[in-house]
């Protein structure tokens, strides 16, 4: 364990991040940087729209209208109202539900964007924001999200789901950064988020797992603004002996938390999804698809489909034999199965009709998974053995990671798939121009207006 100590009186690593935060510019920022930040929101905003058609949204909403209806945020999709935070709550569900938003890799396993820009929508409609002002409080909150997590190296393994717990770090960072809070109140900021931070990968494939980042959302926007008023918290939540890093994690890196800032920013690292499932399968379903790709094959024929797959996968999506389209989202053999037999890996593939169909059924039981911890987490080997032959291919880099990253061109293109039964082809092209040219925005509530 890498341990720090400072001098009795000295800054924390807390307060040494949130007076970054609170001193950077958007003119500090790179232009390479503000246009990881549009493909971020372009990518949540198309997860937000599509999923608004699933049943589990109108359970949050109905219940969240018991406790009496304030029409102040927009909830996307829907055409409706709620209060800033339930509406946070459920724009954060929604972005996060289908599994299909952005994921970062590095050190953390985190879907930092639909808690922190369910938050930043929330908070937009209080009072005017600019374009400008709203890239800068996404790229501060995402920082914040994933070096709270690069500091708690063994978070995950302790069985915490990240867009949980460091999604609330993430969220209260943004919105703090929107509300132009000084460092003080930021520090206090995530040590509210801090003591509320929670979600359990138990959930994993339940309407839960998505709930985790609504409730992220909201919650830190409750931390800005109760920071703000003066509420106060530890000024050592993350390193502190009973902060974040020791309790939630074996092992403790606090230095993490402003080791080079400035120098890198995490959202330039972001990932974003091809396929709506656990990002740890995607090495996997590439090669199925490849497979799939080589010839026409007689599934009848087919004797035994090999993966061989980083340890971490099978952890995650180990679910053999899934019965809802949420939980085949976390089965490695659905998504084994579905990549071969359909060529592709979306949202239609998830669904509970193809979890249930007879023959994916059939051929899941075919399927072999072995780990293999030479393999990194975006890599995978896959051999299928038929009657007429084998074959066999390896993914070096999955698509849609760092390594193997998704066009521009390609975005555009998931973004409108996603979009366009939701809201019309017409307006799904006027928000794929109007996200590329957010920083010349002078309200973002513009861009809202066509999520409806």
């Amino acid at each position: 364990m890498s341990m720090h100590i400072r001098d009795a009186g000295s800054p924390t690593f807390t307060e040494d991040f949130a007076r970054f935060i609170a001193m950077t510019q958007y003119e500090d920022i790179s232009e390479t940087t503000i246009h990881s930040a549009k493909r971020g929101v372009l990518d949540w905003l198309g997860c937000v729209l599509i999923a608004s058609t699933h049943a589990t949204p109108e359970i949050l909403i109905e219940t969240l209208k018991e406790n009496g209806e304030q029409k102040k945020s927009q909830v996307l999709g829907k055409g409706i109202s709620l209060s800033y935070m339930d509406a946070a709550m459920v724009n954060g569900q929604m972005g996060h539900l289908l599994d299909f938003d952005d994921t970062h890799m590095g050190g953390v396993v985190l879907h930092a964007s639909s808690p922190t820009l369910a938050a930043l929508v929330s908070e937009s409609q209080r009072q005017v924001t600019n374009g400008k002002n709203f890239l800068l409080a996404y790229i501060c909150g995402f920082e914040a999200g994933v070096r709270v997590g690069q500091s708690s190296p063994r978070h995950h393994a302790g069985g915490w789901h990240l867009t949980g717990t460091l999604g609330h770090f993430a969220a209260a960072v943004a919105v703090s950064k929107l509300l132009g809070l000084n460092a003080t109140q930021i520090t206090y900021a995530m040590g509210i988020a801090g003591t509320q931070a929670s979600g359990m990968q138990q959930n994993r494939g339940t309407m839960c797992k998505s709930f985790h980042a609504g409730k992220a959302a909201a919650n830190g926007i409750l931390s800005a603004r109760l920071a703000m008023k003066g509420f106060n918290s530890s000024l050592e939540i993350v390193e502190g002996k009973r902060g974040f890093s020791r309790i939630y994690s074996s092992t403790s890196e606090p230095e993490n938390l402003v080791q080079n800032l400035g120098q890198r920013w995490e959202i330039d690292n972001n990932g974003f999804k091809p396929y709506a499932c656990g990002v740890v399968l995607h090495p996997a379903i590439d090669a199925m698809i490849k497979l799939n790709q080589l010839k026409k094959w007689d599934h009848s024929k087919i004797k035994s489909i090999q993966i061989k797959v980083n340890p971490l996968v099978v952890s995650i999506t180990g679910t053999v034999a899934p019965t809802s389209g949420l939980q085949s989202k976390f089965s490695i053999y659905h998504s084994v199965a579905i990549a071969f037999t359909d060529g592709q890996a979306g949202i239609e593939q998830y669904s509970d009709s193809r979890v249930l169909d007879p023959e994916v059924e059939k051929l899941r039981q075919k399927i072999i998974v072995t780990v293999d911890e030479s393999l990194n987490s975006d890599q995978a080997f896959a051999r299928i053995d038929s009657e007429n032959g084998s074959e066999e291919v390896f993914i070096e880099h999955a698509s849609g990671t760092v390594a193997n990253p998704i066009s521009d061109k390609n975005l555009e293109k998931k973004f409108i798939s996603n979009t366009k039964s939701i809201i019309g082809l017409e307006k799904s092209q006027s928000l794929v121009e109007m996200i590329w040219n957010l920083d010349h925005l002078q309200d973002v509530t513009d861009f809202l207006a066509l999520c409806k």
